[in-house]
């Protein structure tokens, strides 16, 4: 491997499943104190990854180490701190009882009443967890996620059963977690998260790493741009197969035109009379997300 020091390194990495190749043959170095979002279309490789550098799955060639360990034993040692989408929790268990379970299970844990304080759930303790709404069972695995005090917190989907107030309270906890220094890596499909709070975006594509960078950087490979107007009564399938369009989306009577060729779009989008308040911006993280993957499927 090539730095002891690192927060995640790997190099080589890959998973089949029978004919299916999950993740193919990617190196990644991840730093102590970096916040990095790993996305990708579904089928990217990216909870594969994920499961691999926790230690849920086996590679099938290539290595994974986190601060110099062997995934099992980061777990072990509690360097690893994981929130999994559909991590299980105790039914009959109050949150209380589930949270102080993990933390009993590790040398250096932070107090449980500490734990449900940073995950914003300390009235929640005496609750079983059958009794759980959906973003207050996210918000527990959270819990027991931070409990173990790690030096890497991985998060797969961390905020996808919660609403927006929820979404921004979690985002909140995790500035008071990451302002220490630890480090974050997390995989998630709301872009607005990803372009707002992480130092480095990592993109996937059929197993394969096809960005990687700072939220400007990714932009500014994807050289791409976005075409906002006034289309009244035109189906939205329409303005999608123009040239240079690679998704279109709707709201009222405008319509947003993703684009790799901007202006082989705007000169087909003049065919349509009823066309006006025409604007073209950069792209944003969302929209070069749309068209890196779209150039790499086309290859």
């Amino acid at each position: 491997m090539r730095e002891r020091g690192a927060a995640i390194d790997i190099a080589g990495l890959t998973k089949s499943y029978g004919e299916f190749r999950a993740v193919d043959g990617i190196d990644l170095m991840i730093v102590p104190g970096e916040v990095v979002a790993l996305l990708g279309p579904n089928g990217a490789g990216k909870s594969t990854t994920v499961d691999m550098i926790i230690g849920l799955a086996e590679p099938d060639d290539g290595e994974v180490r986190v601060f110099g360990d062997e995934p099992h034993a980061a777990v072990v040692n509690g360097t690893i701190g994981a929130m999994l989408q559909n991590g299980t929790l105790l039914d009959d268990a109050t949150v209380g009882e589930t949270v102080a379970m993990i933390a009993s299970l590790h040398r250096k844990p932070v107090t449980v009443a500490e734990a449900l304080r940073r995950a914003g759930i300390e009235e929640l303790a005496d609750r079983r967890c059958t009794k759980l709404s959906g973003d207050q069972r996210q918000r527990v695995r959270f819990a027991v996620a931070l409990v173990v005090n790690p030096d890497l917190l991985v998060l797969d989907e961390p905020t996808a059963a919660m609403d927006v107030g929820g979404r921004r309270e979690f985002w909140a906890s995790m500035r008071e977690f990451t302002a220490t220094g630890r480090t974050v890596l997390f995989a998630t499909h709301y872009m607005d998260e990803a372009e707002e709070f992480v130092d480095r975006v990592i993109l996937m594509r059929a197993g394969k790493i096809v960005a990687d960078g700072s939220v400007a950087k990714v932009r500014e490979m994807a050289s791409g741009r976005s075409i906002n107007a006034v289309l009244p009564e035109v189906p939205v399938e329409r303005p999608e197969n123009l040239p240079g369009v690679i998704a279109a989306e709707r709201r009222a009577d405008r319509i947003q035109l993703t684009c790799t060729d901007s202006d082989a779009a705007v000169r087909a989008l003049l065919d349509y009379p009823a066309v006006h308040d025409i604007e073209i911006s950069a792209a944003g993280l969302e929209e070069a997300f749309l068209t890196l993957t779209a150039q790499e499927a086309a290859r």
